[in-house]
């Protein structure tokens, strides 16, 4: 009888109450304002990124994992408090000076007079942030505080989980000297946040694992490029206004019929031959587009979830999506490709924000190309063209320094994460930490559209445009120096091939 009480004590002594954590809001102000990220963090821990997101969403860790969570959390709590308390026995520089207007911390905020749709929820709010219509308080958006992060059993048994996520305002800054779970106050100026040079860092190491075989390091480096894309991505969305929200809910049109099939979504690819040309013998000069997916990075992404209109609502410039349209009939197929790429279907057809905009540019008063495409209907979120835009300068500042130096082994390690980043977006095996199907159609099509606009150019430039291909494959007959700088930056282009083309018996001589 003895032995059993005995059992029984040892059992309640191993029990343990479960270490309290600070609300989620402040979890993930304490790594940002470490300039940590994500990927670092879980490291540290353990577990996968994705797991991370989840307990600063709001869910809770559990076991010995949640011990740890909590020591993190609160040697971050005591660095930052050291910080503040070494700031504020610091004497201003210019004792002379104003104290900061508080007013400045809501400068990129107004008032409403008639309450909007919130970007991020649909429901009414007060306020107008950065242009669009939000609530300050993550408390009162519907959307964000019913999202819920995937959990890493959902990722691994279907890379779209059931439940819909919106995107979130970036949460308000600790004021100074708050600790976990005491009130959080919004400042005028976020912190710097530039990333450390991860990709310098990757790719020393990897020369170094292979004692400077640069063959072996570059195989080794774009072998790990999707990781390391999300690992940059992660570490350039510090400090920034929205979340980027992994997993979000998308509708039918934007997921798979079958597991080999395709979505719904026309991406305007073009693949266009010109079908005569002019009268003579021709040299043609096939130009390459440089880093033309990296350059499609700056386009105009839905921030949150995407939300359905019907009913020839018309464009919204602020949002941003996919579109069911009748496109206009084209009449320049002679000289210049059909901006929808080629397609033989008729009839109405989804298509992405970048084609859409396309079509409009062209049926305005400058072009006046085509007729508008008339839209049908539409899912579509607030939209920024920044969202992506420090993760495409780092990308691109990499890349021009390696080209500055001659260092092959960083060109093609910056060259596959982009590539690899906008191709794995989708519902792939090799990148569950992001499932943005519209992104990737989004990027693609801006990528299709910024080629399109490059013959355009040359067109109206003199020109004669011979064949345009893909994203980055633009043929032309004459002086293109004048149109196109040469070289190997995202501004230039540089030469694929040249040929001769046509025949001096086109005009009427013997054969």
């Amino acid at each position: 009888m003895t032995g059993d009480f005995e059992a029984i004590d040892s059992l309640l002594a191993s029990v343990t109450p479960e270490a309290e954590l600070p609300a989620p809001d402040v979890r993930r102000d304490l790594r940002e304002q470490a300039r940590l990220s994500k990927v670092q963090a879980a490291r540290a821990l353990g577990v996968s990124p994705s797991t991370l997101t989840a307990w600063e969403a709001g869910r809770e860790p559990t076991g010995q994992v949640r011990a740890k969570y909590r020591y993190l959390l609160d040697g971050l709590a005591a660095k930052r408090a050291a910080t503040d308390e070494t700031d504020e026995a610091e004497p201003p520089a210019d004792t002379e000076s104003e104290a900061p207007d508080e007013s400045a911390a809501d400068e990129d905020v107004v008032a409403l007079a008639d309450s909007e749709p919130c970007v991020l929820c649909g429901h009414p709010a007060a306020q107008r942030v950065a242009g669009f219509a939000q609530h300050l308080d993550a408390a009162e958006c519907r959307g964000a505080a019913t999202a819920t992060a995937p959990t890493p059993e959902v990722m691994e048994s279907a890379p779209q989980p059931p439940e819909p996520s919106a995107s979130r305002p970036a949460r308000q800054r600790p004021r100074s000297g708050a600790g976990p779970g005491r009130a959080l106050a919004r400042r005028a100026f976020q912190p710097a946040s530039e990333p450390v040079d991860l990709i310098g860092q990757a790719v020393q190491s990897a020369l170094a694992a292979h004692s400077g075989d640069v063959e072996a390091a570059t195989a080794a480096l774009v072998k790990k490029a999707i990781p390391d894309a999300m690992a940059l991505l992660d570490a350039t969305r510090i400090g920034g206004r929205y979340d980027v929200i992994a997993h979000p809910w998308m509708p039918d049109i934007l997921k798979k019929q079958t597991s080999r099939g395709a979505d719904q979504i026309w991406e305007a690819r073009p693949k266009w031959t010109r079908a005569e040309l002019p009268p003579g013998e021709h040299q043609v000069t096939a130009l390459d587009i440089n880093g033309a997916y990296l350059s499609a990075l700056k386009t105009h992404l839905p921030i949150g979830q995407l939300e359905h209109s019907a009913g020839g609502v018309g464009h919204d410039r602020r949002r941003a999506g996919v579109h069911l349209i009748t496109p206009p009939h084209w009449d320049h197929e002679d000289v210049l490709p059909n901006p929808l790429g080629q397609r033989d279907e008729p009839g109405p057809l989804w298509v992405t924000e970048p084609t859409l905009r396309l079509l409009l540019r062209l049926s305005g008063p400058k072009y006046g190309l085509c007729e508008p495409p008339e839209i049908h209907e539409s899912y579509t979120s607030g939209a920024t063209e920044g969202l992506l835009e420090k993760f495409r300068i780092a990308l691109k500042d990499a890349r021009d320094r390696a080209i500055a130096e001659r260092d092959e082994v960083t060109l093609e390690y910056v060259k596959a994460m982009y590539s690899k980043f906008v191709s794995t977006m989708g519902a792939s095996n090799y990148n569950r930490e992001l499932y943005r199907p519209d992104w990737m159609h989004l990027i693609r099509s801006q990528a299709f559209a910024n080629l399109w606009m490059k013959a355009l150019k040359a067109h109206d430039g003199g020109l004669t445009v011979v064949r345009a291909m893909g994203t980055d494959e633009l043929h032309v007959i004459g002086d293109w120096r004048r149109i196109f700088g040469e070289g190997r930056g995202v501004t230039e282009v540089k030469v694929k091939d040249v040929y001769t083309a046509g025949s001096t018996n086109q005009a009427g001589g013997e054969d």
